[in-house]
């Protein structure tokens, strides 16, 4: 069947997007008023300038919650203006006019298609880069959530060797009872050991009071030294994870970095994976979200558009409620993260296609 965009689509496409950048523009604009009575005591203090808190904070806070709430307004745009397309019995014009319920869904999936490919555009490659601007903001001038210390740090350098960090500050860029361990399949071959290792740049390491200790058969040959500079490829950003950290990564990047973490044998990464699938997952979201609204709001009911808008918001929540969930069942190794990004889509699935089926003809 081939399909034509005559007016009436132009119509719905532009009812569409113009109510979801209404409802974006409504939300956002009570949610920066919410967080600027929140953190006000923070922007008043002398230190941090007026110039930052626009330029630094805000230009890029206002993109973020629009992309991370974009599910919920693509939601509520489809509800509001397609109950009122049935209130005003304009749908059942519609379809006595001859257009089936398939062919009045065509301009809302190219919505929904333009939508998706805006909000995956913005989250894998533009919002990341803004998000680390933002991120260094609050962590400057209002709360430092950078994590700068950790303990017990084992790594895998490359393959065969592994690094042990007792504990590790960012500060000093310093680490102390610091290992490392040359494996020949399942054989030590050689372990060096240090009271301290100091960070200096880019894989370049200063190990401090060391001992060397070389293994050949049954003997052993011993090299010690107060201190030596050497070559690791890690960084402290490998095992210094933060919970933002995700959010400041383009989604190739994120990718990258999952890779060599899982390389080196490092875990607490299902924050990253959850954001890596997340950011794929979103786009089917929209596309789901849009044939439930459409299904659910079109048919004229006895309790009028409220009663739409009332068991729309309630769905809607419900999808972010068990994102919230599954992502949280991630995180504690219940599911694979890949999995618990996209349950929800999978569920919401069969009620569009139970609405989709129950949808005025």
């Amino acid at each position: 069947m081939k399909f034509n965009l005559k007016r009436i689509d132009w119509y719905i496409i532009k009812q569409f997007l113009g109510t979801y950048v209404f409802a974006i523009l409504l939300i956002i604009s009570i949610s920066v008023v919410f967080d600027i009575n929140e953190k006000i005591d923070k922007f008043l203090k002398p230190e941090v300038p007026l110039q930052a808190i626009i330029m630094d904070y805000y230009m890029n806070f206002i993109p973020y919650f629009v992309n991370l709430f974009s599910p919920l307004f693509t939601f509520i745009a489809v509800i509001f203006f397609t109950s009122k397309l049935a209130d005003n019995s304009e749908i059942i014009a519609m379809l006595a006019s001859g257009m089936s319920f398939r062919r009045l869904m065509l301009p809302y999936a190219i919505s929904a298609a333009i939508i998706a490919a805006a909000s995956f555009t913005l989250s894998a490659f533009i919002i990341p880069p803004a998000n680390s601007t933002r991120i260094d903001f609050q962590n400057k001038y209002i709360k430092n959530k950078k994590k700068e210390f950790a303990r017990n740090i084992q790594i895998e350098v490359e393959p065969g060797v592994f690094a042990y960090f007792d504990r590790y500050d960012s500060r000093p860029n310093m680490g102390y009872r610091f290992s490392l361990e040359h494996f020949e399949g399942k054989k030590l071959v050689s372990k060096l050991t240090a009271g301290s290792i100091k960070y200096d740049s880019l894989y370049q390491w200063t190990v401090i009071d060391y001992m060397i200790r070389d293994f050949e058969g049954m003997r052993e040959h011993i090299t010690s030294g107060s201190r030596k500079d050497t070559t690791l490829t890690i960084i402290p950003a490998d095992f210094l994870i933060s919970v933002n950290d995700c959010e400041t990564m383009t989604s190739p990047q994120l990718a990258t970095y999952i890779e060599r973490q899982k390389t080196r044998g490092i875990g607490n990464i299902q924050t990253f994976e959850i954001e890596y699938h997340k950011r794929f997952a979103s786009i089917m979201a929209a596309f789901i979200l849009t044939s439930i609204g459409a299904s659910l709001s079109s048919r004229k009911i006895k309790g009028g558009m409220g009663l739409n808008i009332g068991i729309g918001l309630g769905l809607s929540f419900s999808y972010i409620l068990f994102s919230t969930i599954t992502s949280t069942f991630a995180i504690n190794g219940y599911v694979s993260p890949m999995i618990a990004a996209w349950i929800p889509n999978v569920l919401y699935t069969f009620i569009a296609i139970y609405l989709y089926q129950k949808a005025p003809r």
